[in-house]
């Protein structure tokens, strides 16, 4: 039943609940849709949506797809654009759930599950925008509340901004972020490091807490994890590097990589770190994009996988799929998605089963 949590409530934690990993079953993966008026894809919507469109066909046998969009003309608008892609949408259900960005990793719910009775709650943790730089975004602050009320799921609130995409959890008690995204003065100014691992730690049901340095040139997020550093099984990560020491990510990417074999698992165990290769830099207008191999999605029987008409495509492919030995991996072209400044992971949002 919808029930809405303050931190005055026992905290989710307490209570027996976990972020499951990315791995583990889901119910459904979430998405919202962009709209050709708005401002992720500058004058590129309809080079964007062969992407979105793969992406939901690729998930078609493996999970239901739940797209929050405007209204009824835009659902009308996505339907006509997978009929065009030939994309299958059986899978697919709509909700009026209205945003001004699609990047529902970051300002969509995060699920929680308890093993002991398979109950699941969200965690509505407030949204900015990363940072302030993109207003308004009350209307994507809202939907993790939305959503529970539809789902008729009880709703815990930590009052502190938390993009999905700044932390990546092993379901078994350990999570990777970054100092330059959760430390940074534009989330959660009066916060201090040990109050904002308090507070993941009671809203996210981990205990260990993993902390990297710098993210990548181009990333808005300020550093999100999911470019740079992914978990694939408890003890298990990918890590981007760039081996062309001129090029600006070489040194922060090869600094995190070094922090890895520091770092120790909920168990006190070492991290078994799997290197993952970096596209060569893509720009546009001026600008470097953020594309990176590590923002890739698991899904129940797929992972979704962003590839840019680079060399290194077919080693990333390599990489995932011994990583992934039971999915099939769906490798789709971003150059034109990554013009919004993120790919898969930062479109979905995953409900566990």
């Amino acid at each position: 039943m919808f029930k809405k949590h303050g931190l005055d409530s026992p905290s989710p934690a307490s209570l027996g609940y976990r972020m499951p990993a990315e791995w583990e079953p889901h119910a459904a993966t979430w998405l919202s849709w962009p709209r050709p008026d708005g401002i992720s894809f500058p004058d590129a919507y309809d080079k964007v949506m062969p992407a979105f469109a793969q992406m939901v066909d690729a998930l078609a046998d493996s999970e239901p797809v739940c797209i929050n969009v405007w209204d009824h003309a835009h659902e009308a608008d996505v339907r006509r654009e997978l009929l065009r892609a030939g994309a299958r949408d059986a899978h697919v259900r709509f909700f009026r759930h209205p945003t001004y960005e699609p990047w529902c990793r970051d300002h969509g719910p995060i699920f929680l599950k308890r093993d002991a009775d398979a109950s699941t709650v969200i965690v509505d943790w407030d949204y900015n925008a990363w940072g302030g730089k993109y207003p308004p975004h009350d209307l994507d602050d809202c939907v993790p509340t939305k959503i529970a009320e539809l789902l008729g799921l009880e709703v815990y609130a930590p009052n502190m901004i938390l993009e999905g995409g700044s932390v990546e959890l092993n379901g078994s008690g350990t999570l990777l972020t970054t100092r330059s995204c959760l430390l940074n003065p534009n989330r959660n100014p009066n916060f201090s490091q040990q109050e904002i691992e308090s507070l993941l730690k009671a809203f996210l049901g981990v205990t260990n807490i993993l902390w990297l340095g710098d993210g990548i040139e181009g990333d808005d997020t300020d550093g999100h994890i999911d470019d740079l550093t992914r978990f694939v099984n408890r003890n298990t990560v990918l890590s981007v590097v760039e081996s062309n020491q001129t090029d600006p990510n070489h040194i922060p990417l090869t600094e995190n990589l070094e922090a890895l074999t520091h770092l120790r698992l909920e168990d006190g165990a070492p991290l078994d770190v799997v290197q993952l290769p970096m596209p060569a830099k893509i720009e546009r207008e001026g600008l470097r994009l953020p594309a990176s191999y590590a923002n890739f999605y698991i899904a129940n029987s797929v992972v979704l996988l962003p590839i840019f008409n680079d060399p290194k495509d077919a080693l990333a492919i390599s990489v995932l799929k011994k990583a992934f030995p039971n999915r099939k991996i769906a490798a789709i072209d971003c150059r034109e998605l990554i013009w919004g400044l993120g790919a898969f992971h930062c479109l979905t949002q995953q409900q566990p089963l």
